[in-house]
């Protein structure tokens, strides 16, 4: 049976301004699966990233050509709702941005703004839900109502998972999301991405090839705004097929 896309990029050409930032990427993005996104800084990774969910759209003098698909949805499309979009592919960012309410508030914000939930209880239940698909609930449970910046950064980036998770939706993209943690909180985030991959698409994006190795399952290389090669993780890292992807691997290039 083949597997399910839910992103289908094709011929996509992205611009800042003059400066052509994305050149001819064509990827499928494999449903309940990890991606990863590698390369040296500056090659378009991030770019791609947030055109996922239309955040470039918030750069002034941007502009996309070609396709996106999130599932058979052109997202791209001028009737495409972006407040919608962004509900379903989620995004957490470099730096954990937590919002300084409490824990609780962070985490209800999306289902109360989006009005996901009729009483007290029923957004009680989708908190508690929340911080436990991010592994959180059992640090923070007897502080729900303290600020949530007196976490650890650790927490702290957990509690923007929670958050995203909190308005159910398709996509989850991280974007370099564990550069700013220590190396047990980092792995800590690893750990919750495999589990979060069983409900979830996920696509990250790394400067760590040992954390692409880890954790994802298919691996693209991005070099001066193109896809250089995107295969299989394993496949990727033990025998790719361009000499610039080993050449970036071991070191000898970026």
């Amino acid at each position: 049976m083949a597997e399910t896309l839910a992103f289908t990029i094709r011929n996509l050409n992205f611009y800042y301004g003059q400066k052509m930032a994305l050149s001819n990427i064509n990827m499928d993005i494999q449903t309940r699966h990890v991606t990863a996104l590698i390369g040296p800084s500056g090659c378009g990774k991030s770019t791609l990233l947030r055109c996922l969910n239309r955040m470039n759209d918030t750069i002034p003098g941007t502009r996309v050509k070609g396709e996106i698909f999130l599932y058979d949805q052109d997202i791209y499309d001028p009737m495409v709702d972006v407040v919608t979009l962004r509900q379903r592919v989620g995004m957490v960012f470099q730096k954990p941005n937590p919002f300084p309410q409490s824990i609780f508030d962070n985490v209800a914000f999306g289902p109360r703004v989006l009005g996901m939930t009729r009483n007290k209880r029923e957004l009680a239940e989708i908190v508690e839900h929340s911080l436990r698909q991010a592994a959180l609930w059992n640090e923070v449970k007897d502080s729900l109502h303290e600020n949530a910046l007196g976490l650890s950064l650790g927490q702290q980036q957990r509690l923007c998972i929670a958050r995203v998770v909190a308005v159910r939706p398709e996509v989850i993209l991280f974007d370099e999301s564990t550069s700013a943690l220590d190396p047990i909180a980092t792995l800590r985030i690893e750990e919750l991405i495999a589990e979060l991959k069983q409900t979830y698409t996920i696509v990250i994006v790394t400067h760590n090839m040992q954390q692409a190795a880890r954790v994802s399952d298919y691996t693209g290389l991005f070099w001066l705004g193109e896809l250089v090669e995107f295969a299989p993780t394993e496949q990727i890292f033990t025998r790719p097929e361009k000499e610039l992807t080993e050449a970036y691997l071991t070191g000898r290039m970026g």
